[in-house]
């Protein structure tokens, strides 16, 4: 089990803590975003108390790691950074983060929570590669990967179908290695 361990990373910005019940306002807050639900491409709203059966559910689940991202000095919930998608066999995973909306956006909180992801993973876990897919048009978030070391391995043509129109998905990854020798 690579996530059998839930730890708790500090930053300067933010401090990841594995997501529970007292998470779940931030996290309805978060479903519910109009502009979230756009740069996700989510469908459908969950109840309140699934999500709190799902938050409460997280940390017995050692193919997974879901941290919510907090504010550091006041502990704000802003959003919340999820590997998944474990393949035990080829030492990789997904990771996917979703920020709480506009007012957690552009402030560097996605961007830490990344690096201090992807710092555990790779020097905690066997883990060899993190792979995503994030839309085309979300191109901050395009940016913030790069920025970061992922490299872009393709696209998936006309993979969202939004209010009429098709959307590319860019799938992304980083390799231990790009980790290890990456500028800080």
């Amino acid at each position: 089990m690579v996530f059998a361990h839930k730890p708790v990373l500090p930053g300067e910005h933010v401090t990841l803590r594995p997501v529970g019940p007292e998470h779940v306002d931030g996290l309805w807050e978060l479903v519910n975003d109009p502009e979230t639900i756009r740069l996700t491409g989510s469908r459908g709203r969950p109840e309140r108390e699934a999500l709190k059966v799902w938050y409460d559910s997280r940390g017995a689940q050692g193919d997974r790691l879901d941290l919510a991202i907090c504010t550091t000095g006041d502990d704000v919930y802003v959003g919340e950074i999820v590997l998944n998608e474990l393949d035990a066999d080829n030492l990789s995973c997904n990771l996917r983060i979703a920020l709480i909306g506009p007012r957690a956006y552009g402030r560097g909180y996605g961007t830490e929570a990344i690096r201090l992801t992807l710092d555990h993973v790779f020097t905690t876990t066997p883990l060899h590669r993190v792979g995503l897919e994030v839309y085309a048009f979300n191109e901050r978030a395009v940016h913030v990967y790069r920025k970061i070391g992922f490299v872009q391995e393709g696209v998936c043509r006309d993979a969202l179908l939004m209010n009429g129109d098709w959307y590319d998905s860019v799938i992304m990854s980083i390799l231990a290695p790009d980790w290890v020798v990456r500028e800080i």
